[in-house]
């Protein structure tokens, strides 16, 4: 990720709100909630912040990023947690895992041993996380009362 996509992580926060499905969509503003505009807000200025991004037809339809924040997927002040976000229209395609992919290269050369994610139990991406080696090491509640999974990679 260059210092120039930043600006899409904003988009990209959005589209990562899991939705149940026949859930209405929440508003756009949802993201500047402090819990959540953390995930974002002045990225590219710690340590954790790792990113990478896909393009397609040179438009960013993808984005895989780390933080070490107080997030919903806080583990310690060692491991970066993750968010990622790939728009619609382009999801199913494989580029999911080629953003995590090159997220994973890009954290082992920072010197990274792992990293954490929040995930809502019945968000079909659980299933994702696990098959690219994440496991559950735990379960928490957010603060919109939603049951979650806490997960870990180990990059080693």
């Amino acid at each position: 990720m260059r210092e120039t996509d930043y600006w899409v992580l904003e988009d990209f926060l959005y589209h990562a709100i899991y939705l149940p499905p026949n859930a209405e969509s929440v508003p756009y503003e949802t993201i500047y909630i402090p819990e959540i505009y953390v995930y974002v807000k002045d990225f590219g200025t710690q340590r954790g912040d790792v990113g990478c991004v896909a393009e397609v037809d040179n438009e960013i339809v993808g984005a895989a990023w780390t933080r070490i924040i107080l997030g919903y997927g806080h583990l310690d002040s060692d491991t970066p947690e993750l968010a990622i976000s790939v728009l619609p229209n382009y999801r199913n395609l494989g580029i999911g895992t080629e953003l995590m992919t090159m997220l994973f290269k890009q954290l082992r050369e920072k010197g990274f041993k792992q990293t954490s994610l929040s995930v809502q139990k019945d968000n079909p991406a659980v299933r994702f996380y696990q098959k690219l080696g994440y496991e559950i090491t735990g379960e928490r509640v957010d603060c919109a009362d939603h049951e979650d999974y806490l997960m870990l990679y180990e990059l080693l």
